[in-house]
């Protein structure tokens, strides 16, 4: 996992480093997701106040990959802080023997994800952190609703 994370490090960097900021305090944010799923996160500005995050994790000996749409807005007396909001989508494979489901067998998931959180962005070196929270409701597989999708994440911004 570590050279995967160095290679998709090194390729963002090379594919937005000069690229203008549209106002945002940064362009992308590439980092790690730490919760009950742990993982990889990048954070990509499309525009003013509008960003897409790419969301690689594990859990019980497994995988997801979620995709995130997420409007942020500023807080007026407070520099550098922002709050998020948005959805998005999953997919999700895991072993039966360390998670829930049947015992020994490889279950999986589709379903939909919120995201509401708070993010600040650090002025003296270029780096953000953010706390989250990310329900989801599975809808295809093991149907049902999981809300322990608490996590901070820590990127390095590329502005």
């Amino acid at each position: 996992m570590k050279r995967s994370f160095a290679f998709f490090s090194i390729l963002l960097l090379f594919s937005f480093g000069g690229s203008s900021a549209f106002g945002q305090l940064y362009k992308t944010g590439v980092g790690a997701r730490l919760g009950f799923f742990n993982g990889l996160t990048v954070k990509h500005y499309l525009q003013h106040e509008r960003a897409i995050e790419g969301i690689v994790s594990t859990r019980w000996g497994g995988f997801f990959i979620t995709g995130l749409y997420e409007f942020q807005r500023s807080f007026p007396d407070v520099n550098n802080l922002e709050w998020f909001y948005g959805g998005g989508a999953h997919i999700g494979f895991w072993d039966g023997r360390r998670g829930p489901g049947t015992w020994g067998e490889t279950h999986s998931v589709v379903g939909l994800d919120l995201i509401i959180g708070l993010e600040y962005t650090f002025d003296e070196f270029p780096f953000s952190a953010s706390v989250d929270w990310k329900p989801v409701f599975n809808i295809i597989g093991r149907t049902g609703v999981w809300g322990d999708g608490i996590a901070l994440s820590v990127r390095y911004t590329i502005r």
